[in-house]
């Protein structure tokens, strides 16, 4: 009768939803077990011994609750080609992998943010700059994945300890938008014994510009109107600088 094909027809459906659930939960508990096992192995080592790709599988996770992350951490490595290049790009351009949501390209992203702030906490705790060499080492921090230009100030006492690092633009260091009265403000209210100048230069080259020279000339002349020196200006461009007080231009 028409009315036992529908029975038929429902057990059926009910047992085939059953399969699936029983898939989907073995499919859940060989994910779990994975990810309790790769938990363990960071609790006990940290990252040593840790693939890169397994660095990016751990941290899915946290995005990624219900999917295996393997996978997916292959296909960012085989995108970028480094660990560094996955945590450095575009939120925007991570999201064009398979599998990385909105979320997941927040967290990556996130966590190559916070790493910057922790280096530079650790360098603004009784940090030295006495020389031109320490000077560029911190600010190399500074601008790690800076995509366009910014300009930095360092307040230095009498012995270099750095006092305050303070952005001061925003865009690049032209002569005319420099803002002369907001590094006069921060040498002030920091008591600075001196003050470096530090902008980066996204090109790649960092050799300096007509604007670069002309910019400072007028922080010199400002800053000398309250008796204190310029003592550099450290142009950034990836893993270099030029210190234009190294190169003879102060003198």
């Amino acid at each position: 009768m028409w009315y036992n094909n529908i029975f038929r027809t429902a057990r059926k459906t009910e047992g085939n939803r059953k399969d699936f659930y029983r898939k989907e939960t073995c499919t859940l508990n060989i994910h779990e077990g994975h990810r309790e096992k790769m938990l363990q192995r960071f609790l006990a080592t940290g990252l040593d011994g840790f693939a890169d790709h397994e660095v990016l599988e751990l941290l899915l996770f946290f995005a990624i609750p219900r999917r295996d992350t393997n996978p997916i951490a292959h296909a960012l490595i085989q995108r970028y080609g480094s660990l560094s290049a996955v945590f450095s790009a575009p939120i925007e351009d991570l999201e064009q992998t398979a599998g990385i949501g909105k979320r997941s390209a927040i967290l990556l992203r996130l966590t190559a943010e916070v790493y910057r702030k922790v280096k530079l906490s650790e360098l603004q705790r009784e940090t030295i700059l006495n020389s031109t060499e320490r000077a560029g080492a911190y600010l190399l921090t500074q601008f790690v994945d800076a995509k366009h230009e910014k300009v930095y100030q360092l307040c230095l006492d009498r012995k270099g300890k750095l006092l305050a690092c303070k952005q001061i633009g925003d865009g690049g260091i032209d002569s005319a938008n420099l803002d002369i009265r907001k590094i006069v403000e921060n040498t002030i209210l920091t008591a600075a014994s001196g003050v470096i100048l530090a902008h980066n230069h996204p090109s790649g080259i960092a050799l300096p510009s007509d604007d670069d020279f002309a910019a400072t000339i007028r922080a010199r002349q400002a800053l000398a109107t309250i008796n204190v020196p310029l003592l550099d200006h450290i142009i950034v461009a990836d893993n270099d600088f030029v210190s234009l007080a190294d190169s003879g231009y102060f003198a």
